[in-house]
């Protein structure tokens, strides 16, 4: 889900740059930016927060994506990707003492500020 926030973000950035739309259009790709990051940015924070429960805590694990996508319907294969499972809260790797999930909490929550502050930034080149 996360890969797919940054798409978007990425999606939303790169359409922004080509167009290089008016001030009403800056508006709205910020808050498309904005909108996507803070999606993103929540994903990741429930996938930290898998991460720092006891064991005793965490959810059972579920089939992986293509298996759900195979036999599940489209509402429940949304509701378990959104609630995450025991398999979100491995921690495989990290970097300077953070998870992947961490570091993409924190990245996604820089992407969100950054695009709020274009939005209202006086030097932007569509005011």
């Amino acid at each position: 889900m996360q890969r797919g926030f940054y798409y978007a973000v990425i999606a939303v950035f790169v359409l922004a740059a080509l167009h290089a739309p008016g001030r009403i259009g800056h508006r709205f790709y910020c808050a498309a930016g904005a909108f996507f990051a803070l999606g993103g940015f929540g994903v990741a924070a429930r996938q930290v927060w898998l991460q720092h429960l006891p064991v005793d805590q965490v959810p059972a694990c579920g089939p992986d994506l293509f298996y759900m996508m195979d036999n599940f319907p489209l509402k429940r294969i949304l509701e378990k990707l959104f609630l995450g499972s025991g398999q979100c809260a491995e921690v495989t790797w990290r970097f300077l003492g953070l998870s992947i999930a961490e570091w993409s909490f924190a990245c996604f929550a820089g992407l969100a500020a950054y695009a709020i502050w274009l939005a209202f930034n006086p030097r932007s080149p569509a005011r």
